[in-house]
């Protein structure tokens, strides 16, 4: 048996890289430029940047890839890079739309002046708060507000005495009563009373009578001259209020004009601001009837001017050199889109334009904006006005539509041309089912930035790898690394990527390890990180996170979960398994058991008829299936039932990476032929018996490893791998030492006659031209056993 597996067993030195090769000439890394490029991701670099520089609609940018890789650092770096290059795009506010107060307009100002244009207006609303009640107060106004009062007193008093003086020639009174003017008639200078006219002769009463509605008629039509004298009053001391207002304007906004004489859009404003200040003087001055001795009500005009002529500062370009690059983590509608503030007045909502605020996707106009498609997707609102804005380019600020008001009409300001390029960060297979599932997509992010999670190890590749190092070290002021510790670190690099001749780019992990191992060097009061001290943080950091792993093994330790690490069983294998716990992952054996007997023709998946199987596992059945009715069913049809099942297995079963596994025990139970349990398997298996590669390989030797290693080595325990995850062992430390010691065994094989062979220590057998088997190998005792179940079954029906 030994020389039959001998030939698919695997050296100790084909178990990881050996790192003391790599070529490191240097004391510690502060002796290297620390690394100022980006490490393998060319691919991507040429599609952000062939994104950047595309222009019109559509070329958005969709960056993909494992998260740590850096895409969004790298793709930060170089947006800010390629934006001092753009022009510094215009400030943007808001103002008032005179003709249409709900529908406010939006202001292009030089760069930076939108502030000051602001602040201006304000400065103007103060002055005119200010100077309007001291010009009400000075000695011109109120002289002239006198005249006016004194013209209209003289004027009536004139046409008072009138009506006295012909009352007088009739012998008629006038007198005041709180009722008003009445007439009466008077005898010697002496009211007469209303008992003595009565007792007036009747020619004599009617006489009187008749004076007395002459007189009262001609009250009536000097009260008369007296209200239309009142008006014009009146309207001679708003006109006069109004030139004093207007003057006021006039030379306070001609000061404006002068600040803002090369900026085309903030001048049409002034120019509307300042006809709309004429049109309004009545209504902003609220002028009182001059008779009653007051002075128009500033404090409502305050508010008038503040709310009319104020502006919005939207977007601030102050300080900012090149385009904007605005990186927005938490795309609510508001923040992306922007708000239009509320706040309660006599218990209701109210708004006006000064309450609109800008979002970043208005802030990040003319530039960039960078978001993250999870957040996106989590608000299909937000996903979907998004697309329309761009397709648009055209930004509508408004309420959310969940959130728009009955109650009140809110503003609509005018949609605001937009230029922006968007670069959205996500996995590929979201990226995949976008582009599959919404046509819209496709038309508005038509590049795609590709970050690689691995590169190529090789020299040149190591060498940037310690600039990386260096780099970090410098940046978050750590220890020194040696090339010990550079060489740790790149092992740890390939273990991450599952591959001995790659290195990973995912370098968020290789920076946390990076800071870890700085942390027990300092510890130590190392001048330098060793590879040791590598070591040490790998092995500190499992321990903080292997809780779940530790519990798991007690079970194998005490004999919870059944596992046979000796001897031989007939019909049962170790398969592995991986569990992943957040970014701990870890392998354990689990039993595979197979029974056949005569009955149906087929495979009974026990999980699947439990309900316990996914898609993938149960192909994987069916490809068993189909690999026995290719070996054994070219004379005659099977007529065996097969029943497989993963022992102690109560949770979902999925993936194809222990159908070769099933295959052996299948084919042990129709053979007789026991297997080794103290060789655990992993692979998939196609139709054509050929060992297909399977992941996490690392975690599942080193799994049985433990599990062996607790109850004893023996020397006779090992792992079957995949000859084609070769390339993919990255093993730990203990596990190689103890293949180089003869202790631990690990075997490589391309097809299923290999691995039977390694599992029983019987040749497989090679079928003649009639498809027929040799005896005393494994596939001819299973083709007797099948031929013996054939010959009964139709025995039985005859």
């Amino acid at each position: 048996m030994m020389q039959m597996t001998e030939k698919y067993s695997v050296k100790s030195e084909y178990l990881t890289r050996r790192c003391e090769d790599d070529p490191f000439h240097f004391t510690t890394t502060a002796d290297l430029e620390p690394l100022d490029n980006v490490i393998g991701q060319h691919r991507a670099i040429e599609a952000i940047h062939f994104g950047l520089n595309m222009k019109g609609p559509g070329y958005n940018i969709f960056i993909t890839g494992y998260e740590g890789t850096g895409r969004t650092t790298i793709t930060r770096d170089i947006l800010t890079a390629f934006a001092k290059g753009q022009d510094t795009p215009k400030d943007l506010c808001l103002v008032n739309n005179f003709d249409d107060p709900y529908c406010p307009r939006a202001l292009e100002l030089p760069t930076g002046s939108a502030v000051f244009f602001s602040r201006r207006m304000t400065q103007f609303i103060d002055t005119l708060k200010v100077k309007l009640p001291q010009a009400f107060e000075q000695k011109p106004f109120q002289e002239k507000q006198d005249q006016i009062q004194t013209e209209f007193a003289q004027k009536q008093q004139q046409l008072m005495s009138r009506v006295e003086a012909f009352a007088t020639k009739l012998d008629i009174g006038i007198v005041q009563t709180e009722e008003g003017y009445q007439t009466v008639a008077v005898k010697d200078g002496k009211p007469v009373s209303p008992e003595q006219l009565q007792a007036y002769e009747p020619d004599r009463k009617a006489a009187v009578e008749k004076n007395l509605a002459q007189v009262q008629q001609q009250m009536n039509d000097t009260f008369k001259q007296i209200q239309e004298q009142a008006k014009k009053t009146r309207e001679k001391y708003k006109d006069m209020v109004a030139v004093m207002a207007g003057t006021l304007f006039s030379r306070e906004m001609d000061l404006l004009f002068t600040d803002f004489k090369t900026c085309s859009q903030a001048r049409q404003f002034l120019e509307e601001a300042k006809k709309d200040m004429k049109d309004n003087i009545p209504t902003l001055l609220k002028a009182l009837n001059p008779e009653a001795q007051n002075v128009p009500d500033t404090k409502g005009m305050s508010a008038f001017l503040k709310k009319r002529y104020q502006v919005n500062v939207l977007v601030d370009r102050r300080g900012e050199h090149g385009a904007p690059v605005i990186f927005e983590p938490a795309p609510t509608y508001q923040n992306l889109f922007g708000k239009i503030e509320k706040m309660p007045v006599n218990g209701m909502a109210a708004t006006d334009f000064t309450m609109v605020q800008a979002g970043s996707l208005l802030r990040a106009n003319k530039g960039f904006l960078v978001l993250e498609i999870d957040s996106l997707l989590r608000n299909s609102i937000v996903w979907e006005t998004l697309k329309t804005t761009l397709q648009n380019q055209k930004l509508a600020i408004q309420d959310a539509p969940d959130q728009a008001g009955m109650v009140m009409a809110s503003l609509r300001p005018d949609p605001i041309p937009l230029a922006v390029k968007v670069i959205l960060v996500g996995r590929y297979d979201i990226f995949l089912a976008l582009q599959g599932a919404d046509p819209k997509f496709n038309k508005i992010f038509k590049v795609r930035a590709d970050f690689d999670h691995e590169v190529d190890l090789n020299p040149e590749n190591l060498f940037r790898y310690a600039r990386f190092i260096a780099q970090a070290c410098k940046s978050e002021n750590l220890l020194p690394f040696t090339p010990c510790g550079v060489a740790a670190i790149v092992a740890y690099g390939s273990r991450i990527a599952e591959n001995k001749k790659k290195l990973s780019l995912r370098f968020g992990r290789i920076m946390d390890m990076i800071k870890e191992a700085d942390y027990w060097a300092g510890r130590e009061q190392a001048a330098a990180v060793t590879g040791d001290h590598v070591v040490q943080a790998q092995n500190a950091c499992r321990f903080r996170h292997n809780l779940y792993e530790e519990k798991v093994q007690e079970r194998y330790d005490d004999h919870s979960i059944l596992i046979d690490l000796t001897g031989a069983v007939v019909g049962q294998v170790n398969a592995l398994a991986v569990y992943q716990i957040g970014d701990l992952a870890f392998g354990r054996p689990a039993r595979i058991t197979a029974e056949s007997y005569m009955g149906k023709p087929g495979i009974i998946n026990v999980e699947r008829e439990a309900e316990l199987s996914g898609q993938t596992h149960h192909k994987g059945v069916m490809i068993v299936a189909g690999y026995l009715g290719r070996m054994f069913a070219q004379n005659y049809p099977l007529g065996v039932s097969v029943s497989i099942t993963f022992e102690q297995s109560y949770g979902g079963i999925d993936g194809d990476s222990a159908s070769s596994t099933e295959l052996y025990a299948v084919l042990s139970s129709l053979s007789d032929y026991p297997i080794r349990q103290g060789i655990a398997v992993t692979g998939s298996v196609n139709q054509k018996g050929e060992i297909q590669p399977i992941g996490g390989v690392n975690e599942k030797i080193e799994g049985f490893f433990d599990v062996c290693a607790a109850q004893g080595l023996t020397g006779d325990q090992g792992v079957m791998i995949p000859a084609s995850n070769l390339n993919n062992l990255m093993l730990r430390k203990d596990v190689v030492e103890a293949v180089g010691q003869g202790l631990f065994h690990l075997y490589q094989v391309s097809t299923i006659e290999q691995g039977i062979e390694v599992l029983t220590g019987v040749a497989a057998g090679r079928a003649d031209e009639n498809f027929v088997f040799p005896e005393n190998t494994v596939f001819g005792a299973v083709q007797t056993k099948l031929k013996k179940f054939h010959d009964r079954s139709v025995g039985c029906n005859r």
